[in-house]
């Protein structure tokens, strides 16, 4: 006989953001989880008990994005301050930054080969780069608006993009062209995911909307209505099954794929949730919200085989009028003890337990913007003399504070400085050039404007005319 399906448990509970959690993404070890936030700052709380969190102090402005490399031996954040910064997550802090837009960076991700980063921002660019050295390659130029996510396919092959202008664009890596546009959002585009299997794409908007596309055919698979506010976060379980959402509602949602239909409400944040994402094996997943709070959840829902969860959600629809995406949730109560507070799901009053770890928000290590202080490109071994040296402090049972070794970019880049400055001055220019390029096409637009409208009033004239000849 099957078990019972187990809802989704509220695991741990990690307070240290002092403003609204923008973005949370799991170490693949499964050892950490980086979280980024408008307060500047990247943490990186550490899964073990008993070990503090690291708040990660370099980015002038907000931290819009965080994503670790497939490896799980750097982190990059993409801020407000228009850089990027590559990070060693351990005590030591280890980074470098780039200027990589002219404008908000709103997303990083890494290729599947950990080589290539991807970043897009508010100058409306989708840019790639070497993860070595920093190197651009080249940028995605078609969007109209800021571009607010950019995802790479499980392959690298595809790029997907979302944007304020409300279009989802799908585009080939090796032509550089967009190879299609997805035209039926009526908001602006807050994220976009690749599916697992790499055929099919999502996408959330502040239409309140979640769509899923087959990029196949190019055709809308599936619409989600069932939040009320913006949708501001998505993330594909790795089984490919399930989609978990955050909204400003305040609410987690998470999609049944194979049914088409909406599977569990979490509530768990005090006001809007801004992140959310599945871990790589997909047994927990992590939210941010606005509360400045990062929860971690454990699925549990996965756990049967999947024979056995289909067989469950046949006798749910079997026992009940047909369902519908606004009212569909596990058919499970459970008794709730004085230990936990209780959360419920949509439709029918379901119970998901939360457990309160308000007293277990761990210790926090300061760690300052300290720069690599040798030309020698990141690596394993130098994640794992940062780790060692890590462990060391702690046996010693001291707060191990980096000694500050700033050194310029083009300095770790062996670079002459009247060459570095030569080039920051061309860069320079080449700002200034696009802000001049942005104006000019803004003016443009509204000549253009301008001049449909006397057209328009021309031909209402000349009907005029005509009808008084007449």
């Amino acid at each position: 006989m099957a078990s019972a399906l187990e809802d989704p448990s509220l695991e741990r509970h990690f307070k240290g953001h002092r403003d609204t959690v923008t973005s949370v993404d799991f170490n693949p070890n499964m050892k950490q989880l980086a979280s980024g936030s408008m307060d500047s700052c990247l943490m990186v709380w550490n899964f073990k008990p008993q070990m503090r969190a690291y708040r990660f102090v370099g980015h002038k402005d907000a931290v819009m994005s965080v994503r670790f490399s497939p490896s799980g031996h750097l982190v990059a954040s993409a801020s407000r301050d228009k850089t990027v910064r590559l990070w060693i997550p351990s005590v030591k802090g280890e980074s470098t930054v780039f200027k990589a837009h002219t404008a908000t960076v709103r997303s990083v991700d890494f290729s599947s080969d950990g080589q290539t980063l991807l970043t897009a921002s508010d100058d409306k660019t989708i840019k790639l780069w070497t993860v070595h050295r920093q190197k651009f390659l080249f940028s995605l130029n078609q969007h109209m608006n800021w571009v607010r996510s950019a995802k790479f396919s499980p392959d690298g092959r595809l790029i997907v993009s979302g944007s304020d202008d409300k279009t989802v664009k799908l585009w080939d890596r090796n032509s550089k062209e967009c190879v299609h546009t997805f035209y039926e959002h009526g908001g602006f585009v807050n994220h976009v995911e690749f599916h697992p299997s790499g055929t099919c794409i999502a996408s959330a908007g502040t239409d309140s909307t979640v769509k899923v596309w087959d990029i196949r055919m190019n055709k809308l698979l599936q619409h989600y209505t069932a939040h009320s506010s913006a949708v501001n976060s998505l993330s594909f379980h790795s089984s490919g099954n399930y989609l978990l959402s955050g909204s400003d509602d305040g609410q987690l949602k998470v999609f049944d794929l194979l049914e088409g239909r909406l599977f569990y409400t979490l509530h768990g944040h005090q006001g809007p949730v801004t992140a959310v994402s599945f871990s790589r094996s997909g047994d927990y997943f992590a939210s941010g919200g606005s509360d400045e709070q990062v929860l971690v959840w454990k699925t549990n829902f996965d756990q049967m085989d999947f024979s056995e969860l289909l067989k469950n959600h046949k006798q749910r629809a079997e026992t009940d009028t047909a369902p519908t995406v606004a009212d569909i949730a596990p058919k499970v109560q459970r008794p709730t003890s004085s230990s936990t507070t209780s959360s419920r799901a949509t439709g029918k009053g379901i119970r998901s337990e939360i457990r309160n770890m308000d007293d277990e928000a761990p210790e926090v290590t300061e760690v300052g913007p300290a720069m690599f202080s040798s030309n020698e490109p990141l690596s394993t071994s130098d994640d794992v003399e940062m780790r060692s040296a890590d462990s060391r402090s702690r046996s010693r049972g001291d707060d191990f504070q980096p000694k500050s070794t700033t050194q310029p970019l083009e300095q770790r880049a062996a670079m002459p400085p009247q060459l570095a400055g030569t080039l920051e001055h061309i860069v320079g220019q080449l700002d200034i050039l696009t802000q001049t390029v942005s104006l000019l096409e803004q003016r443009l637009t509204m000549t253009e404007d301008k001049l449909r409208e006397c057209l328009d009033n021309q031909h209402k004239i000349t009907g005029q005319m005509n009808q008084k000849d007449l």
